[in-house]
């Protein structure tokens, strides 16, 4: 095994004593570092073998080893796979990889192509963080013995008066809390994110000053398993059905056109509708069941509440009576959006946000996470958008 690389002073000592107020354990703890091949989990493992800690890397390998090779851009393919293992050495630290091919396509890609199915727009890498990384993983991370188990995400891992709490990157621009609203109080207690305090050019200079291979990599942008982002592409091959014919028909029940399946339309499209009435028109529901389409000018996009399900709740006391309350709350309905002044409460019968002012082009299928108004960095939990209403 090689030795341990290590940093040049200047730039070492900030980060490994981030690391080190991230991490909170004592040196010479075992810490599993999931390293995806990526310049984020390559450096997270690297520096926490700087600070002291007992590494080990783990790889996951999630869909055909073979495939996987020929796709750039992904993470967790057959590049980034021999990219962690040439880093780990490198590091001087163990490195497995698990074989979750199975796994992956049982909770993650056949969740995305049964959503598309119903008329929903699925977050596949929130199923991913749900099932197989912070579930699956973290069991095999238990098993070796680790204390913790670190990713490179760019979220904040801090310790309340109620225990451990999940805030907001210190990079807006990097900040991944979105797509990690379904961790559990319980996963966040032997969760580590060592980056979450760092701005992303921070990383890329340590991962530079370390002489790792992946420095200069560009950073994953497409879901890992659809190949050059055309995600029909799977669900043709998953669920040859969800291609079956039906109208496109607007808001007052006219039948403007047809349409090749439901799974090519999401809520909020404009492209590709191939029907003209003058004004633009926007998808603005799917009925999956009756297969149709549902479009509508740019206003019907409003949304004055919506219905969750798969709920997480990790804000303190009960979920019931934050509900029973109507807690006030800043909901985000996208990734890209800001979060926006909402209230909990009962929305068709199951819990939901009332928006303090209507929101535009919410999806079923998306998360809605919720933020605390006083504490805005604070991620509460959030849950999967069951259904909306509109503002008319």
């Amino acid at each position: 095994m090689n030795a341990p690389l290590t940093v040049p002073e200047a730039l070492s000592d900030g980060l490994v004593e981030a690391v080190r107020d991230a991490v909170r354990l004592p040196a010479g703890a075992r810490i599993v570092a999931a390293m995806s091949g990526g310049v984020d989990s390559t450096v997270t493992a690297a520096l926490l073998s700087r600070a002291g800690y007992d590494v080990v890397g783990v790889t996951l390998q999630l869909y055909d080893h073979g495939a996987a090779i020929q796709k750039k851009g992904a993470c967790c393919a057959g590049q980034d796979i021999h990219d962690a293992r040439t880093a780990a050495e490198g590091i001087g630290i163990p490195h497995y990889v698990l074989d979750y091919e199975s796994r992956f396509r049982e909770q993650v890609i056949e969740d995305f192509a049964d959503s598309y199915l119903r008329g929903e727009t699925p977050i596949p890498c929130i199923r991913c963080n749900q099932t197989v990384k912070f579930r699956d993983l973290l069991d095999v991370a238990r098993d070796l013995g680790a204390e913790a188990m670190a990713t490179g995400h760019y979220v904040q891992r801090e310790v309340g008066p109620g225990g451990p709490e999940l805030h907001r990157a210190f990079d807006p621009a990097r900040d991944q809390s979105y797509f990690l609203f379904a961790t559990t109080a319980g996963q966040l207690d032997y969760l580590r994110f060592p980056l979450g305090g760092l701005p992303k050019p921070a990383v890329r200079a340590a991962a530079a000053a370390l002489g790792l291979g992946v420095a200069d990599k560009p950073d994953s942008q497409d879901i890992c398993f659809v190949p050059e982002g055309r995600y029909t592409t799977i669900i043709d091959r998953l669920r040859p059905h969800g291609a079956e014919p039906g109208d496109i028909v607007h808001l007052d029940g006219r039948v403007l056109g047809r349409h090749e399946g439901v799974t090519r339309y999401t809520i909020g499209q404009r492209r590709g509708l191939n029907v003209a009435v003058g004004d633009p028109l926007f998808v603005v529901r799917i009925d999956a069941d009756r297969r149709e389409v549902i479009v509508g000018p740019r206003e019907a996009l409003l949304t004055r509440s919506l219905a969750l399900k798969e709920i997480n709740w990790i804000g303190g006391g009960a979920f019931e009576d934050a509900i029973t309350g109507a807690r006030p709350v800043l909901a985000r309905v996208r990734s890209t959006r800001e979060p926006v002044p909402g209230r909990l409460g009962v929305v068709d019968g199951a819990p939901g946000i009332v928006f303090g002012a209507p929101e535009e082009g919410v999806a079923p299928g998306q998360a809605c996470v919720l933020y605390a108004p006083e504490a805005p960095t604070r991620v509460l939990g959030g849950g999967f958008i069951a259904s909306t209403v509109r503002n008319h």
